[in-house]
């Protein structure tokens, strides 16, 4: 295994385990504050964040067409999240969080395999287990059945996030945190129109303050994660790796919460790290 590989597989690893993180803990708090305004403050924490990381290691200001990219980007993870949270308001979590985890890491494959040529098969065989993983961690007990319509919010989401990975894979590679910032800003922008026009005028507590900045937190750090795999590895193994982000949702809900894990989690798990041995070959 090259060197690159090795450090695709590190930071994507680190990208999954950062974002399953934020996930988790916008997730718990979401059951107290409308879900809009825990994403605005992520946001504007995550460009803070970003931007000083951008000032301190001196990265220059990169052209406008990088800034423009990540702009881009901003307004398709804005657009993901809308879809992704206005699918599990309606109560179908069980379709929602799979089907938008999965499109939103296969079609990024779909792009590299044109942009890039084909990896080996080994790793074409992992990335189809990996899939496989991401839909069996993320999918929740469901019952009944779904139509058509209902893939129709999940699919937009997967999309939105897919661009996202997109967009900031094609930024030059001496612009890592500035086209981040401009990401942040424009999401920021969008979600803080969103709450104005909800009117959510109470203030939040100093406690539910720090748990939001933990989760814009880990959300940046997920994002500059995945932007390090990008500019060292192709974009397929990136997404693939980094869209394992489920795997330490669901750790921490077992681990904090006690939850207990279902049959096909651990089948998820196996599959997961299956999918990493036959990516690092």
């Amino acid at each position: 295994m090259k060197n690159s590989d090795a450090l695709v597989i590190i930071y994507g690893l680190a990208s999954a385990t950062s974002w399953g993180a934020g996930d988790f803990i916008g997730g718990l708090t979401t059951r107290r504050v409308s879900v809009y305004r825990v994403i605005l403050v992520s946001q504007i924490v995550g460009m803070t964040l970003l931007l000083v990381l951008a000032v301190l290691s001196a990265e220059p200001l990169p052209a406008f067409d990088n800034l423009l990219l990540g702009g881009m980007a901003g307004i398709s993870a804005s657009l993901g999240l809308a879809a992704l949270y206005r699918g599990l308001a309606q109560g179908r979590m069980g379709i929602v969080a799979p089907v938008a985890a999965v499109v939103a890491a296969a079609l990024p494959v779909l792009v590299a395999l044109y942009t890039q040529g084909f990896p080996s098969s080994s790793q074409l065989a992992g990335f189809g287990l990996a899939l496989l993983a991401v839909w069996l961690l993320s999918i929740a007990a469901q019952g009944g059945t779904f139509t058509r319509r209902d893939l129709r919010l999940p699919v937009l989401a997967g999309i939105g996030f897919a661009l996202f990975f997109v967009l900031i894979d094609r930024v030059d590679d001496a612009a890592l945190f500035w086209p981040l910032v401009a990401a942040r800003l424009t999401s920021a922008c969008i979600f803080g129109l969103v709450t104005i026009a909800r009117r959510h005028p109470e203030a939040l507590a100093a406690k539910q303050l720090g748990i939001i900045a933990m989760a814009g937190v880990c959300d940046a750090a997920g994002t500059a994660f995945f932007a390090l795999a990008t500019h060292v590895g192709r974009l397929d193994t990136s997404t693939i790796v980094s869209s394992l982000y489920p795997a330490a949702t669901v750790a921490l809900a077992w681990i904090v919460l006690k939850e207990r894990f279902k049959r096909r989690q651990w089948a998820g798990i196996a599959m997961a790290l299956a999918a990493l041995a036959l990516i690092a070959l």
